[in-house]
């Protein structure tokens, strides 16, 4: 008889009642990504009825203002939307002023009178990074980091970059675990809260077909590419602080990589399953800042070709210095010391302006030990592999090899496709609305545990160090390409090569 986790499963339900503060609501995520995603779960039924909305920002708004930002983030025109907007409040002011909170704090309470959100709280800070240790104090300070009368509960939603390097990371832990338990905190990665990375999950512990195989006995290779052909567009100022070591590589790589490699989890819940990730992060090996100049390749894009049409470079890009050390692609060869996949390379690649917006995880098997045809029946077959696509298009290809049809016993690679759009009509809530309602549910499961975030920059530093250095090894690649051709010497040296991707 198969075993059955005690844990219950996800239960869709309507979050409690609540008041959601967004700092830095006058701003492009906000706009973007935060307001679409609450009109979503508001016309989706997940919304409770006495949900409301405050945003806080130095942006000089009226509440009328903020309510028609929110309105237009709703393309569908919801009823259940409109009807909740016309709750939602606005605080202008400083983060650092004291007068700014004494106003939240009223304008919670009368929430809480009001809009009966029963004392609940969930601060999303959606400002620069800078500000997230000062927002965290002073709500300290107002005694608003605890329920208001009645409540059960006060959570706080953290953006990326958490922390610029291991020392910042934890020096930010500190100042937030001062006015927030952990159990409180919710560091957000919105690609956790896509289906494909989720089903990672699934297609690995639902599957007795896969399990088996998922170890060095049978994978030679794993790789992660995370491309975008896109270049900084409007965040020039933001990259040239960050750049893509920080920006994808720390948050996204490091989770897709800790959810595909990790061991099982005794039972599905957010405690066990962060758990394994944190071990599997602890397993990667972590180079000295000499070692990780030959583990590593960084580069910047130049002027080239995107879509047929020409763009500019890195260094060309507004709020870019014009001498930029800044990378914008990265390439890194990892290695996972564990038993499970001891001995097999995971090369990682993120870039802008690269070919096509992809992210995709490649496992490659080993050949079969003796290949029984001729040369020329078999020149079209090429190794196993198992892709799980994450985006653009989500789904999941398995190539292998298959006679093709006619007299002569001729042998060639082929896919066999599972397409989330074509197979599941409902592919569920993107991102961020998803992330959102767990946040709102307190299900903590695709956030980031303190730890997790701290082993992540363990890994990265020693190559934030070595760059760090005069001549810290910055190579140039035509807009519209894989990236500086370096990157391929990272595998060439192991008789590998990179993937292309299918577009």
């Amino acid at each position: 008889m198969t075993n059955v986790s005690p844990v219950a499963p996800r239960v869709a339900t309507t979050p409690p009642p609540l008041a959601m503060v967004i700092f830095g609501a006058s701003g492009d995520l906000t706009a973007r990504k935060i307001l679409p995603a609450l009109s979503d779960l508001a016309n989706r039924g997940r919304l409770n009825e006495r949900f409301t909305l405050i945003g806080v920002a130095r942006t000089e708004w009226s509440d009328e203002e903020f309510q028609d930002v929110a309105r237009k983030a709703d393309a569908s025109g919801g009823a259940t939307w409109a009807r909740l907007v016309e709750s939602f409040r606005y605080v202008a002011g400083e983060y650092a002023a004291t007068k700014t909170f004494d106003r939240l704090k009223e304008v919670l309470a009368e929430a809480d009178k009001n809009q009966g959100t029963g004392g609940n709280r969930l601060y999303y800070l959606a400002t620069i990074p800078s500000v997230f240790a000062l927002v965290a104090e002073a709500l300290a300070k107002e005694g608003v980091n605890r329920p208001g009368e009645g409540g059960d509960f006060v959570r706080l939603v953290v953006e990326k970059p958490y922390g610029r390097d291991l020392a910042s990371a934890l020096e930010l832990d500190a100042q937030v675990h001062t006015a927030f338990d952990e159990s409180q905190v919710f560091r957000i990665d919105h690609y956790l809260g896509k289906e494909t990375v989720q089903n990672v999950l699934a297609l690995r512990f639902a599957n007795a077909i896969f399990e088996p195989i998922w170890n060095r006995r049978y994978v030679e290779q794993v790789q992660i590419t995370v491309a975008e052909s896109i270049g900084v567009e409007h965040r020039g100022g933001f990259y040239e602080t960050a750049g893509a070591l920080r920006d994808i590589v720390q948050n996204h790589v490091m989770q897709v990589l800790a959810l595909t490699m990790m061991e099982p989890p005794t039972w599905m819940d957010a405690e066990h399953i962060r758990d394994e990730k944190v071990k599997l992060l602890r397993a990667i090996d972590i180079p000295s800042p000499d070692e990780a100049v030959d583990k590593a390749v960084r580069g910047q894009y130049q002027a080239g070709v995107i879509d047929a049409a020409p763009v500019v470079g890195y260094r060309e890009e507004d709020d870019v210095a014009g001498d930029s050390q800044t990378e914008t692609y990265v390439a890194l060869r990892l290695n996972v010391d564990n038993w499970r996949w001891a001995g097999v390379p995971v090369y990682v690649r993120t870039g802008k302006r690269l070919p096509a917006r992809v992210t995709e995880i490649t496992m490659r098997f080993h050949e079969v030990p003796f290949l029984a045809f001729e040369g020329t029946l078999s020149r079209d077959l090429r190794p196993n592999m198992l892709v799980l696509r994450i985006q653009p298009h989500e789904g999941i290809s398995l190539k292998f090899g298959a006679k093709v049809p006619g007299e002569a016993f001729r042998v060639q690679s082929v896919s066999m496709d599972f397409g989330y759009e074509q197979a599941i009509h409902d592919t569920g809530m993107d991102g961020y609305t998803r992330l959102l309602f767990d946040a709102m549910s307190g299900d903590p499961t695709l956030f980031i545990r303190t730890d997790e975030v701290e082993q992540a920059w363990r890994i990265v530093d020693p190559y934030l160090e070595a760059w760090a250095q005069p001549g810290g090894g910055l190579h140039f690649y035509n807009a519209g390409t894989w990236g500086p051709h370096i990157a391929e010497l990272l595998l060439q040296r192991s008789g590998d090569a990179w993937r292309e991707p299918d577009l």
